[in-house]
């Protein structure tokens, strides 16, 4: 039986990010802090490739591996009128999982060790949690570790009051005439018909004048098959006039969207880190900023000798506003497609985009607010403050979230 210092399950966005940070990290005393990346071995359980968007300034850590980035934003509403305007003081990013991985484990060097391990048990300790699993070989294989970092979905989802799924399907294009603006993305286009309690948009990420990802996505209760979302993205390619283009690679995925309290400590040894442990803004659905902000923090804690609680990446108060959002969604109380398109309106992107990387003070949050539905999201608020308070008042007796489909943990890109 192995002994390390952490023990990371899954090779994902948070698991490869956490592995990468840990590269050069020494204990307070000297020596290096002993980590292995445990994840399954290439077969039907290996995440396909992913695509992972998020925004920052310009010169973050990923810069020289983006396949693209835009300076400028476009949203289009249910009308068709299309708003342009700059990300400032935000860069819009794009990170194919594949680059990533293939940089991070290139650094690994001898201070990460890479198990192809099928995790199937991870036991609490009080001194070493156990982690077990299955070999290639179909044998059984267990380690100890004074920490233990789990980014696999949890099972089940933890249960909130409303739960919503962003469901979506992009395909990778290629047109045979310059097409595609490649200094703007279209963050949002309500232009595609409305489903019956969810919210649905296209967007399209440039890749180059000819080049694009075209995404069709809903936030809903439930996904499509495969061939209704092939039907929709069908149906934008003709909206947006592409003529005679080539598919060559396509994205399809489930990211819960839940106010349900996700914990980043489950035991003593064991911690949850990135979507498992709330680094998924709820309103939005986008991980990977949150992941960065996680990982950060532990590596922190551990080159300190602190213990290495995660920290969720996301404000109380920023939670609790995306929670009357989900709500106000679920409910009816407020139609997706014109709020959204009034809340990314040009004067306030900006803002709203801060607001989201958790970099706003209330009074401009305040102020945010103002430009929604004031009546229906007040309703939602007061609502979501009464049931927070019974809550309180009777633990265990809340209700439950609606019935929802399951996501596949197999097709879960990060946004």
């Amino acid at each position: 039986m192995n002994d390390h210092d952490v023990v990371i399950v899954g090779g994902g966005a948070a698991g490869l990010t956490l592995a990468h940070r840990l590269v050069g990290v020494n204990h307070p005393g000297g020596g290096p802090v002993r980590v292995a990346l445990m994840e399954p071995p290439p077969g039907p359980h290996t995440p396909p490739p992913r695509t992972w968007c998020f925004w920052e300034p310009e010169g973050g850590d990923w810069d020289h591996l983006l396949a693209a980035r835009w300076r400028h934003l476009t949203v289009v509403g249910p009308d068709g009128a299309a708003a342009t305007a700059p990300a400032d003081p935000y860069v819009y990013k794009m990170l194919r999982s594949t680059a990533m991985e293939a940089h991070v484990r290139a650094g690994f060097g001898d201070r990460v060790e890479q198990v192809p391990l099928l995790v199937e048990e991870v036991l609490d300790g009080a001194d070493r949690a156990v982690v077990s699993g299955v070999l290639p070989d179909g044998s059984v294989a267990r380690s100890t570790a004074r920490w233990v970092f789990d980014s696999r979905p949890p099972r089940p989802l933890p249960v909130g009051r409303t739960l919503l799924l962003q469901h979506f399907r992009g395909w990778f294009v290629r047109t045979p005439a310059d097409s595609f603006d490649p200094e703007a993305a279209v963050l949002m286009d309500f232009r595609p018909p409305q489903p019956e309690n969810a919210v649905a948009f296209a967007y399209v990420l440039p890749l180059s004048a000819r080049e694009a990802l075209v995404e069709y996505t809903e936030f809903g209760p439930e996904p499509l098959t495969t061939e209704e979302y092939d039907r929709h993205l069908a149906e934008h390619c003709a909206r947006l006039g592409l003529e005679g283009f080539e598919v060559t690679d396509a994205e399809q995925g489930v990211i819960p969207m839940t106010d349900a309290a996700l914990r980043t400590r489950v035991g003593r040894r064991v911690f949850r880190i990135g979507g498992a442990g709330g680094a998924t803004r709820p309103s939005t659905g986008y991980t990977f900023s949150g992941v960065l902000r996680q990982t950060e923090a532990v590596a922190a804690a551990l080159e300190r000798g602190r213990v290495p609680v995660p920290p969720v990446p996301h404000r109380r108060r920023h939670l609790a506003m995306d929670a009357v959002l989900l709500r106000a969604l679920a409910t009816g109380r407020v139609r997706g497609a014109e709020f959204f398109t009034d809340l990314l309106a040009p004067e306030r992107l900006g803002d709203v985009l801060a607001f989201l990387d958790g970099g706003t003070r209330l009074p401009r949050e305040l102020a945010l607010g103002l430009s929604t539905p004031i009546a229906a999201m007040s309703l939602t608020a007061l609502d979501h403050l009464w049931y927070s308070a019974r809550s309180a008042l009777t633990p265990g007796r809340a209700p439950a979230s609606p019935p929802a489909a399951t996501p596949d943990a197999r097709h879960r890109p990060v946004r």
